[in-house]
């Protein structure tokens, strides 16, 4: 953003606004400031018969790679209607939530994933405008090497740990950036 979207006139300045801890957007002529907050990522690990219902992607980022039906939380729209509405877009699958299952925090990129545990009503499923194909998975077939994100892959890991031991708790976690090497460590090892 260059120009506030509140008075669409004077341009906006980053810096720290009175009363505040971090830098912000702010308009240089009414004051109005910007805020920049993560966005809310929810989906659905949808369950059949100890098999999981995967996606294989039809757009970028991660074009075909596999994922679990998930998408951007839109305005007005609850977590759990939100986790509903991208199961059905992606995999055209109807399923009944469960519970929250994972709660994963990105910092670095502004993004926090809640997937929610839900059981398949049926096996009518099919590839969405964003999968090139949907499938049921035991852990034997899940394509570990084509996932397409870091939370799905830590989200599936646990919930086939967990289902071991029959019990499911709220999974709370971040992942963030590894820090680089030193230029004298890099290459090494």
């Amino acid at each position: 953003m260059k120009f506030c979207s509140h008075c669409g006139e004077a341009r906006l300045e980053l810096r720290v606004p009175e009363g505040d801890t971090h830098r912000r957007l702010v308009c240089a002529g009414c004051g109005t400031i910007h805020y920049q907050n993560p966005k809310v990522v929810v989906g659905c690990l949808p369950e059949w018969k100890g098999q999981v219902l995967l996606c294989r992607r039809a757009i970028e980022p991660r074009y075909g790679l596999w994922t679990l039906p998930a998408g951007f939380l839109e305005n007005g729209e609850t977590v759990t209607a939100g986790a509903l509405r991208e199961t059905v877009e992606e995999a055209h699958a109807r399923v009944e939530i469960i519970d929250l299952y994972t709660l994963i925090s990105l910092p670095q990129i502004g993004q926090v994933y809640m997937m929610f545990r839900a059981h398949l009503k049926d096996l009518d499923f099919g590839p969405g405008s964003e999968s090139l194909e949907v499938t049921l998975c035991a852990e034997a077939d899940v394509p570990w090497e084509s996932i397409a994100f870091r939370t799905i892959a830590r989200t599936l890991r646990n919930y086939f740990l967990d289902r071991r031991s029959g019990h499911f708790p709220l999974r709370v976690s971040a992942l963030e950036r590894p820090l680089p090497l030193p230029p004298d460590l890099r290459g090494a090892g």
